[in-house]
């Protein structure tokens, strides 16, 4: 039996009482002690500040990110062993791998959005320069810096790894360390990941704490820079939402709570059809999968009134084939509840719903195990309720059964179920199965404002569908209400949870220095040295060339044409060229900024490799037949690449400000040039 640790303030603690006892979800057995009895939690915090914190800071977000794919890495080398603990929690080789693969996967996930998203510097600079001043001197940008305080991730028991790595990930690669505060009943899994994040050496001392146990009264330290995230039952994290001090100093809290999700039948949607088909298998999965123990898994199944008979004979021709029992013995496709406990507290609510629904099937210990050492003290089977006035009757709304539990839900038109969606009074999930195209969305825009996350599963995408209950870390995963109000994952927007966001006011030319990123007004400079000649880490932010000038003849114009094979009539039909609001014959856009590059780029071999894209491309006014124009190109942003194996230089990419004037230094095309260049050193 395995008495879990703590770790925090640098080391390994063992609580100081024997805890509470963890039982074996299959065989009933003790499997492990879990106490946090003896810990210091305001030392927790402030180990995490004082040592965690800066550490994480003295890093770029890439450097941060990188460290994250390194773990990942060494995580999966070593996942089988995750998998043998897994077991423990009931989980069959299926639940293991949407708990462990899933959450490795979500380190991976993050380590790529932040270095596509992101700049390779410790703070974030956001949207466009905001000019507030009429010349321009007075400006405005936004920018994003890590917070000076931790991050307390406390998590539900349904997914000891996931859970964790999926609210640490962001949290790391915004330069705030995080404390993990596992659900004690599954902990002993949590412990023995974090046991090999920490072995790793990857993350900086400090990065990440782990509290096995109570909370105790970490609540009662945590301040303004520090964030607490919660997912699990929306009664206890209302209670945590309150707690008078994360109240009083205004504490980040982002809350996700399980909810009764729901899925809807197309009205459109015939029996033979394969969404038909789909939607059944979907329904059986979520119900079955961690024994329908998922925040996001399927509570509410709404079908149309006529196809109620044949979705119940559906449902139970598949669900009868759903083998239950111990997950290493081979059929078995559902395993245990995480304990006695959460199966009579999911009995208690079967009961509850069924003094308002029929029970179809299950809801009683009349089922069959698979296994040699199998107690059915945990065990629960699938079970289908039938709510035949789901308008009228509030229960099914409002109490959910947390495991292979699932009511049927009869609508009469698109409207009743749009209506019906909604009375779970906020979900994270919610699906549509429906090969219409107009069907879908007016569910989706109907519906929408009552989940965080909906999609829809037809034909066309359900060989690669990631399914109903699956958060994805690009996506937002949260949800209104009762799903907790919150949002985790979402990509980018996930990292900037835990970072400040700050208005920094100033002249351009100090704005730019604050945010190491050119922007229009700022003071520019140039020397002998053409800017193209420059490697990486010697080119200056805010380095300029101003360019010869060209003017453009109608041969340009004829030439491009035939070129381009672009022969619009604004560029070639002088009479149509002069009813147009141009007035006049033009150049082509694309001929402009041909020409500007013509203009601007240093042609003998150098430190620039490559043109790596071309952004915000505008067309400010037409360039016509004997107008001369001129170019100036600015450094604005540059971005240190990592060099991968098969590089044979180190390089970084340069953003180049580029603006096209005509003889009336009008503004006639702006953009942005990104532009591939050599480092000297890795």
């Amino acid at each position: 039996m395995i008495k879990t640790s703590s770790y925090v303030y640098g080391k390994w603690v063992e609580g100081e009482d024997e805890g509470k006892l963890v039982y074996h979800a299959v065989s009933g057995e003790p499997v492990a002690r879990v106490s946090s009895t003896g810990i210091d939690f305001q030392r927790v915090l402030e180990f995490g500040r004082d040592v965690g914190g800066p550490a994480l800071r003295a890093m770029t977000i890439h450097e941060r990110a990188n460290a994250l794919k390194e773990l990942a890495k060494y995580l999966t080398s070593r996942k089988q062993e995750f998998y043998k603990i897994s077991a423990c929690t009931g989980a069959t080789q299926l639940d293991s791998g949407v708990d462990i693969d899933g959450g490795i996967g979500t380190l991976f996930g993050f380590s790529g959005i932040a270095r596509r998203e992101f700049a390779n510097e410790k703070f974030i600079v956001e949207g466009a320069p905001e000019r507030i001043s009429k010349n321009n001197t007075f400006a405005a940008r936004h920018i994003l810096v890590s917070k000076r305080g931790v991050s307390v991730h406390i998590n539900a028991f349904n997914f000891p790894c996931w859970g964790m790595l999926e609210k640490i990930a962001p949290s790391l690669v915004a330069g705030v360390p995080v404390v993990v505060k596992p659900a004690t009943d599954s902990a002993y899994l949590t412990e023995a990941m974090v046991r090999e994040i920490v072995a790793s050496g990857i993350l900086p001392e400090g990065a990440i704490q782990l509290i096995c146990g109570s909370v105790g009264d970490l609540l009662d330290h945590v301040t303004e820079q520090d964030v607490v995230t919660f997912t699990g039952s929306a009664s206890t994290g209302q209670k945590l939402r309150a707690h008078p001090n994360v109240i009083g100093r205004s504490v980040p809290f982002n809350m996700e709570a399980d909810s009764l999700n729901c899925c809807i039948l197309g009205e459109s949607v015939q029996e033979g059809d394969p969404e038909f088909e789909l939607f059944i298998k979907e329904v059986t999965r979520e119900m079955t999968v961690k024994a329908g123990q998922k925040c996001t898994a399927i509570r509410r199944i709404l079908v149309p009134e006529s196809k109620v008979e044949a979705v119940t004979a559906a449902l139970n021709k598949r669900l009868d084939k759903v083998v239950m029992g111990d997950p290493a013995a081979e059929g078995v496709r559902m395993g245990p509840l995480l304990g006695a406990g959460q199966k009579a507290d999911v009995h208690a609510n079967v009961m509850a719903l069924a003094e308002h629904c029929e029970v179809l099937r299950g809801g009683n210990d009349d089922f069959d195990l698979v296994g040699d050492k199998v107690s059915r003290d945990a065990f629960y089977p699938p079970t289908l309720l039938l709510c035949r006035d789901p308008l009228n009757t509030e229960a099914p709304h409002a109490i959910e059964a947390f495991g292979p539990v699932s009511t049927l839900m009869p609508y009469r038109n698109i409207d009743e179920a749009i209506v019906i969606a909604g009375l779970g009074k906020g979900s994270l999930a919610g699906s549509v199965f429906t090969y219409s195209g107009e069907e879908a969305a007016r569910l989706i825009l109907e519906a929408a404002a009552y989940h965080g996350r909906m999609l829809v599963i037809d034909r066309d995408c359900a060989g690669e569908s990631t399914g109903h209950g699956s958060p994805l870390p690009a996506l937002v995963h949260g949800g209104p209400g009762r799903a907790g109000g919150g949002e985790e994952l979402g990509g980018a927007r996930a990292v900037k949870h835990y970072m400040q966001r700050t208005s920094v006011q100033g002249s351009p030319s100090m704005l730019m220095a604050v945010t190491r990123e050119y922007m229009a007004g700022a003071k520019t400079f140039s020397s002998d040295v053409h800017p193209f000649r420059r490697y990486f880490e010697d080119l200056q932010i805010g380095e300029s060339l101003t360019t010869h000038r060209r003017t453009v003849t109608e041969a340009d114009i004829v030439n491009f044409g035939c070129l381009s094979g672009d022969h619009f009539y604004a560029h070639f039909d002088d009479i149509a060229a002069k009813d147009s609001f141009f007035g006049k014959r033009v150049a082509h856009g694309y001929f402009v900024i041909s020409a500007a590059a013509g203009m601007f780029v240093e042609p003998s071999p150098g430190p620039v490799l490559a043109n790596y894209g071309l952004e915000n491309l505008r067309f400010i006014e037409p360039v016509g037949i004997g107008d001369t124009i001129q170019v100036k190109i600015t450094a604005k942003k540059k971005i240190k690449k990592d060099q991968r194996p098969d590089e044979a230089q180190p390089t970084g990419v340069v953003v180049w400000d580029v603006e096209v004037f005509n003889q009336n230094q009008e503004l006639v095309a702006v953009y942005d040039i990104l532009t591939l260049v050599v480092r000297r050193e890795a």
